[in-house]
């Protein structure tokens, strides 16, 4: 298990115009910060040492589903829509993920033992804080994982989708490039989340509302995938997060 600090950059990266059923291992965890919002960002202490490791995840398997009609249609509607060149690929069944994290400003991920590089990701958040905070929290992806921890991550706040980019040690925003790029929820919220990645195009959408995002023209979109809590709280259980229903295509 390794931990991750990132520092906090306050530029926001635009590109805009830049340019099979098998098991599923829910791996080591990642603890890592968050950079900064769309508003101000928080002023947080950074840690003097690394968050202690956490224990591994136990391996999930992938259950056959009952009924991938819904799916499908989902990813019929991305493909007349070009948020993915095709239909045809393999549609693999991910089980209900339930985790908490109680670390304010960073976030944790379990890796789901697959490569992917188009594809598309869809799953029924449900998410909640112990504690009431102004802090970005919720339920998220990671996708486009590297062997040195470099990724891509979106999360699912109460108020917005927050789509950042990790390089290095740092992390950045990565800006909508069309679409509300908000929401509004309460505490606790549920919602339909789905993700399409398509080369250097993603798509993200909250109850069928698609906001579309450019992503950087030398950093892939292919790689690992996992799931991932992000916390806005230290106090009580932190933020929980559960996912049902949840599925990942990925392209031929």
């Amino acid at each position: 298990m390794k931990t991750n600090r990132l520092s906090y950059i306050v530029a926001v990266l635009f590109l805009a115009a830049a340019s099979l059923a098998c098991g599923i291992d829910l791996g080591n965890t990642q603890p890592t910060p968050i950079p900064p919002t769309i508003a101000p960002p928080p002023t947080l202490a950074p840690p003097t040492q690394a968050p202690p490791p956490t224990a591994e995840s136990s391996p999930v398997p992938v259950n056959p589903p009952a009924d991938t009609g819904k799916f499908n249609e989902l990813i019929q509607t991305f493909a007349d829509k070009g948020y993915i060149n095709s239909t045809e690929g393999d549609i693999i069944p991910i089980d209900p993920f339930k985790e908490e994290w109680a670390q304010i400003g960073w976030y944790q991920w379990w890796n789901l033992d697959i490569d992917a590089g188009n594809m598309v990701f869809s799953s029924h958040f449900k998410w909640s804080t112990s504690s009431s905070t102004p802090d970005i929290s919720g339920c998220g992806v990671v996708f486009g994982l590297q062997e040195n921890d470099d990724h891509y991550v979106v999360f699912l706040d109460k108020g917005r989708i927050a789509f950042m980019m990790k390089r290095g040690s740092n992390t950045y925003e990565v800006g909508k490039t069309r679409g509300p790029g908000q929401v509004n929820f309460g505490n606790s919220a549920e919602a339909d989340f789905a993700l399409a990645v398509k080369g250097s195009s993603a798509y993200v959408s909250v109850n069928g509302e698609v906001t579309e995002y450019t992503l950087s023209a030398d950093q892939t979109s292919a790689g690992g995938v996992g799931l991932t809590v992000l916390s806005g709280t230290n106090s009580g259980y932190g933020t929980r997060c559960e996912m049902t229903d949840t599925y990942l295509f990925i392209a031929k």
